[in-house]
């Protein structure tokens, strides 16, 4: 049996996947946005001014790698259920050591949860 080389490793490595995720500017620009505050994805999009789409599939992303979480749900003047964002995470460390990354992740410690109005 092969031993697998270090792209097959890489699809299944959660490590290098938060890894790859945080390389993209876009992805920290979202983090960095919800960090202190929780906000909704439109807010984050003209905040940074990016698209919403950007910012959905952004958002998908973090929420499955368990960076962002949904803090909570507001009810707009139209009756729709909108979820605000809150970043997991306060900060990253990235180490190479023989070229194996160690990922250290620290939780956002900010405690003004749920502080943005709508």
């Amino acid at each position: 049996m092969s031993k697998p080389n270090i792209i097959q490793l890489s699809e299944f490595d959660i490590t290098q996947k938060i890894i790859e995720s945080l390389s993209s500017i876009c992805t920290r620009a979202v983090l960095f946005s919800i960090k202190n505050e929780s906000k909704e994805a439109t807010q984050i999009a003209d905040e940074l001014k990016i698209s919403i789409s950007t910012v959905y599939k952004t958002l998908s992303n973090l929420e499955e790698l368990a960076l962002v979480e949904v803090d909570k749900f507001i009810i707009s003047p139209e009756g729709k259920k909108i979820k605000q964002y809150r970043s997991r995470i306060g900060k990253v460390e990235i180490t190479l050591t023989d070229m194996e990354p160690t990922l250290s992740l620290y939780p956002n410690t900010n405690n003004n949860k749920s502080n943005n109005q709508s």
